[in-house]
Parts: C-alpha cells; structure tokens; sequence
C-alpha cells in the first residue's frame, strides 16, 4: 500500500519554506529570495518514492494584510491548511521562536498532524541548536521536531521520512516523475520576478509582477519566450529599466540562464516592462493571475 498526500508549510515570512521545497523535491519549482513576500502563491512540489508521494505546498509567509494582494495571500495559507493532510511548521533557528511563530502554532491546533523543523541550523553552534530546538517543544504543538537546514540539506531526509509516515494511505495524486503542478508559464513567470526582485527590491519592494504572454517553441532547441513585467509607476519602471537598459537586461540575461537550465533547450526571451498602476489593489487583476 502506497501513502500519499498534501503537506503544508506554515511559517513566518522568509523562514525557508522555498528553499525546503527545492530540496525535497530535487530540483528548482519555488523561487528563492532573502526578501519576504517573495512567494505569492501555494506552489506545489512532489516528490515521489517507491511506496510514498508528499506534496509539499509552499505557502506565502503568514502575515498581517496590507492591501488585496497580501489579503489573498493570507485567504491562501487559511484555506491549504484546512485541506491539508499534514502541516509543518517552520521556524528560524537564528530568530528562535517569536509571536508570530506561537500565533501560527495555534492556527495550526487541529486535526490535521502537526511536525516543526528548526531550519538553518548550519548557521548554529550546538548549544544555540538546542536553545532553539527547547523553543520549538515550547510551542505546546503535539508534533516532533527536526533540526534541519533546507540549504544543505542536514537533516532533510529524517524530516521528508516522517512527514511520509504522517501521510494517509492511498494512491498517488500525480504523475510518478511529476515535480510541480506549476504551468510552464507560471514558472516561466516565477523565474524572471525572481532576477528582478534580487536586482531591485531595495528600489521595489514587492511592486513587480511578471506574465508570460507567449511560449513559442521556434525549432528543436530553441524557445521563444515573451514576458510583460508590471510596476506601479513611472518612476519604478525607470529604475527596472535602469540607465541605457542596464537593468533589464542583466534581469533577462540572469533569467534566460534559470530558463535555459529549466527547459533544457536555448531560450530567447523578449521582456517589456509596463505600468499598471495599484495593481496590487485589482481584484479583477488578482484574478487574472491567479493568486488567491
């Protein structure tokens, strides 16, 4: 008998929770970055083993809402723990465990099983490791509790074992050698937000969107890819574009790189950036890109 199901990951902005995913799952389907609010969506990574399927759904970080957006995102986190088969709570191990931590803790208190990872342990003495480990027991969560760091993969597999056992029985819920449930567009569009937010999030803290409009396959090992990155205002669109049109193209010069590693054939890609003002605020919008 195989077991399978959704584990979600609960955790406090930035904490690591993209980083695990790729871990797990062996290859890049959550973008990375030191900044938080990076993930806007429930992305989903699967990794799969001779009798056990997890689905680990990265969550965005749980936070109070600002604006339509953040208010999707935290509908989001609500509605994937209620569904979920198993939770994890991740927390800092360099913070140690803060209201915020103890607040998702208590949302998670339910019938769903419950286990907590201490990530970034690589960054910890022995003596920090365990001050942190006795804060997550603290929490009061009927859960065990993995130290582990999702950078380089210390303490991964023990953790991915027993989420696995967590796991009801039943068939598998994707195809054996599937790694996400992400369109080629959206994760397309998920690698290009990721060059331009490590480029300019100091100037544009959480203003950039990206859509793919086209993926077009010209001939056997080239791809054409064209994307639309949105800011909110004149003077955004200025610094993305930077002097003489340095900026955006070290954006697309990094991107095509993930893209090329990705898709596995040459890439040209053909970014514009435009303004869409208050996008964040545009239900009908949020719609359209489907976040929450």
């Amino acid at each position: 008998m195989t077991r399978a199901g959704f584990v979600a990951l609960a955790g406090r902005p930035n904490v690591g929770k993209s980083t695990l995913v790729n871990m797990v799952v062996g290859g890049k389907v959550a973008i990375v970055s030191d900044h938080a609010q990076t993930t806007r969506r429930a992305i989903r990574g699967v990794r799969t083993e001779a009798d056990s399927q997890i689905v680990l759904v990265d969550l965005p970080g749980v936070q109070r809402p600002r604006d339509a957006l953040t208010a999707r995102m935290s509908q989001r986190v609500r509605k994937e723990l209620q569904g979920a088969d198993a939770a994890l709570l991740m927390l800092n191990g360099e913070q140690g465990v803060g209201p915020g931590d103890r607040f998702i803790a208590h949302t998670l208190q339910g019938p769903a099983p419950v286990a907590i990872a201490v990530n970034k342990i690589d960054r910890l003495s022995r003596a920090e490791t365990l001050a942190a480990l006795q804060g997550a027991a603290d929490l009061g969560l009927e859960a065990e509790v993995f130290p582990v760091s999702a950078r380089t993969g210390e303490g991964v597999p023990q953790l991915v074992a027993h989420l696995c056992r967590l796991l009801p029985e039943g068939p598998f819920l994707f195809e054996a050698d599937a790694r996400s449930d992400q369109s080629p567009q959206l994760m397309a569009a998920e690698l290009i937000r990721e060059a331009a937010i490590r480029r300019t999030f100091q100037e544009l803290p959480h203003a950039v969107e990206v859509v793919v409009e086209e993926i077009e396959h010209v001939r056997v090992g080239l791809t054409r890819v064209r994307a639309l990155i949105w800011v909110e205002s004149d003077s955004q669109r200025a610094i993305m574009v930077g002097a003489r049109g340095r900026m955006i193209k070290a954006i697309g010069s990094a991107a095509r790189g993930e893209l090329e590693q990705e898709l596995g054939v040459k890439v040209h890609l053909d970014l514009s950036v435009r303004v869409r003002r208050d996008w964040r605020r545009d239900e009908s919008l949020l719609d359209r890109l489907g976040i929450g």
